[in-house]
This record gives C-alpha cells, structure tokens and sequence, in this order.
C-alpha cells in the first residue's frame, strides 16, 4: 500500500513541521513593540487611502459614464 504510506509519511512530517501553539513564556505587554505598531497602522492608513481614492475615481468614472455631470 504506496498511498497508506505516503499518508503516513506526511502526517508524520506535518507533525514536525507545525508549530506548537503553546510558548514557555507569554509575551510582555507592558513593553510593547513599537516598529510593529507602527507599520501595522501605517499600513492600515495607506490602505484606506487607497481605498477612498479608488472609491472617489470609481464615482466619477460613473458620473462621467451615466451623463450626470
């Protein structure tokens, strides 16, 4: 049976591979990280800014199409 182990061998390397998701030690709040908090709300911004420009280009593309302007 080639395919029972294959499964086999596959169970046993996911098994290696995945992380656990239980850590020795819990991570500090009182000091956080702030490069991380950084860019993740410098990237949050951008992509609202993006969003709101291709919002306002879609609206006009629309206006300009349907004769409303």
């Amino acid at each position: 049976m080639p395919g029972g182990r294959l499964l086999l061998q596959t169970a046993a390397v996911s098994r290696i591979a995945s992380r656990n998701m239980f850590t020795a030690f819990k991570p500090d709040t009182s000091k956080p990280n702030f490069l991380r908090v950084g860019l993740t709300f410098g990237s949050t911004v951008f992509l609202w800014a993006l969003l709101f420009k291709q919002h306002s280009t879609d609206v006009a593309e629309y206006k300009k199409r349907n004769g409303l302007e």
